[in-house]
């Protein structure tokens, strides 16, 4: 994958672009990143924010490395099994995404 099919992949996804990169957010505070992809020259890093405000490399992987999952389409190589609750996280930020506008 490139980065440009990364950065789809995530926008598709739920992900929103916060400073620069690609970011999932907690659902209670939209505006706050907790998961983020660091999109460099030759690597892709999936990074996590601590409790303490720290961003904490998970995996990195030169884009050569990165495959879409066939199935899911999920980029395979980049830790996303690491992080607890991710699949539920990307699905409740693609839900707010949608529903977003609904309700007030």
């Amino acid at each position: 994958m490139t980065k440009d099919d990364i950065t789809a992949w995530a926008l598709k996804n739920g992900w929103r672009m916060i400073g620069g990169a690609p970011c999932l957010t907690k659902p209670s505070a939209p505006k706050e990143a907790i998961v983020r992809l660091t999109l460099k020259a030759t690597v892709v890093a999936l990074e996590v924010k601590r409790p303490a405000g720290k961003w904490e490399q998970v995996a990195s992987a030169a884009y050569a490395k990165v495959e879409a999952d066939p199935e899911t389409g999920v980029p395979a190589g980049l830790g996303f099994e690491k992080v607890p609750s991710f699949s539920r996280l990307m699905q409740d930020n693609k839900d707010q995404q949608v529903f977003g506008g609904f309700g007030g």
